[in-house]
């Protein structure tokens, strides 16, 4: 009897532990979290760190922008002010020719192997055959009958580089016109010089000048080159005519001088195509441009841009605008980029105008009237 009422108790204490066992895991069950398909509709709140990651929501106010009023203008830096800065960034990048040919002069013996290295040095930085010999020649005879100390060595040769770049030259650009109809500024060279860009950078100059501008996108077969313009029209608030891909470009130019002279605009300025490919067709072209533009006002100036890296070659661009139209000025680019600041004293020479602007770096205000002490200046640091 003893052993069946253990049996009995055994049986009702593992039926007992059975039972709890179940009812818990049936408790454990309901608190396993949903499937993993519904964690999307009822996301956890993130995380600090997943908060620092994601990006930002789009801030109310800007969706309040256009109602309120237009963006914010940028303020181009004023004409002085470019040039203090300008004038200290060709220093470091051009001084190299002027310290090499002052070394090179304040030896104690001048010799034919030293005036050999004076005309290398000067050749090297692009000044072109003739001007470095006529260069050489009047260093010479000045040294040879004033002699003197370092200090007047640094002297002639600062008016001597003066007057090999040019001081009788008119650097001014002529943006204004005559009858209160706007001045034009018809811009051209090839793709990738930076022609756009010099447009918007000279648009700027002018604003900051507190004169009014149009601009015209005549490059029609460069979609970037238009958005490019367009882009440097609004920060600056200047209107920017433009027309369908592949366009007309002497339409666009005529449309733009309209909108110029409609509205009393002072200032036109005009980009347009640089393709070399075929040198009738541009010359046809630029040709049309402008005499679709004299329609309405006089085209103050043709400006040529050019690369100032590109030594020979940028020449002979040069050359070629020159045949095709009647450049005025020369703008060049790049300034800063290359040693060879010479190019400034060729591409003078070659076509007979001055340069009248300079790019000095890839800011928007890195442009500034061309200046010829300055530049000497910076050359001999």
């Amino acid at each position: 009897m003893g052993d069946w009422l253990y049996l009995i108790i055994a049986i009702a204490v593992v039926g007992l532990l059975t039972l709890a066992g179940l009812l818990t895991s049936g408790r454990r069950r309901k608190e396993v979290p949903p499937p993993s398909g519904r964690t999307d509709v009822i996301a956890p709140p993130p995380t600090e760190a997943e908060v620092a990651t994601e990006a930002p929501p789009e801030p109310a106010v800007d969706t309040a922008e256009p109602v309120v009023g237009a963006p914010t203008l940028e303020k181009p830096e004023s004409t002085a002010s470019r040039l203090v800065r300008l004038r200290q960034r060709l220093s470091l990048s051009q001084g190299g020719l002027g310290k090499g040919l002052l070394a090179l002069l304040s030896r104690e013996r001048l010799d034919e192997d030293t005036w050999e290295e004076i005309e290398d040095t000067l050749l090297t930085a692009d000044i072109g055959v003739a001007p470095t010999q006529a260069l050489v020649e009047r260093l010479r005879t000045r040294l040879r009958v004033e002699g003197g100390q370092p200090s007047d060595v640094r002297a002639v040769l600062r008016e001597e580089l003066i007057e090999l770049v040019g001081t009788d030259l008119d650097r001014r650009v002529q943006v204004t016109g005559a009858d209160g109809k706007p001045g034009v500024v018809l811009v051209v060279g090839v793709n990738g010089a930076g022609k756009t860009t010099t447009v918007g950078k000279i648009a700027r100059i002018l604003v900051a000048e507190d004169l009014s501008v149009t601009l015209g996108a005549a490059d029609t077969f460069r979609a970037a080159a238009v958005d490019q313009l367009a882009t440097w029209g609004e920060r600056v608030g200047v209107e920017v005519v433009r027309g369908p891909e592949g366009g007309d470009p002497a339409s666009v130019a005529f449309e733009a001088v309209k909108h110029g002279v409609d509205n009393g605009v002072d200032t036109v300025l005009v980009d347009t195509a640089g393709r070399l490919q075929n040198k009738a067709g541009l010359m046809d072209e630029l040709g049309k441009i402008k005499r679709v533009i004299e329609k309405q006002a006089d085209v103050t100036e043709v400006l040529l841009v050019l690369d100032a890296t590109t030594g020979q070659n940028g020449l002979i661009q040069a050359r070629v605008f020159s045949e095709i139209v009647d450049v005025t000025g020369i703008v060049l680019t790049k300034l800063d980029g290359s040693a060879k600041g010479g190019i400034v004293v060729q591409v003078q020479r070659e076509l007979g105008v001055p340069v009248k602007l300079v790019g000095l770096g890839e800011g928007p205000d890195d442009m500034a009237p061309f200046d010829a002490a300055a530049f000497v200046d910076a050359l001999l640091g």
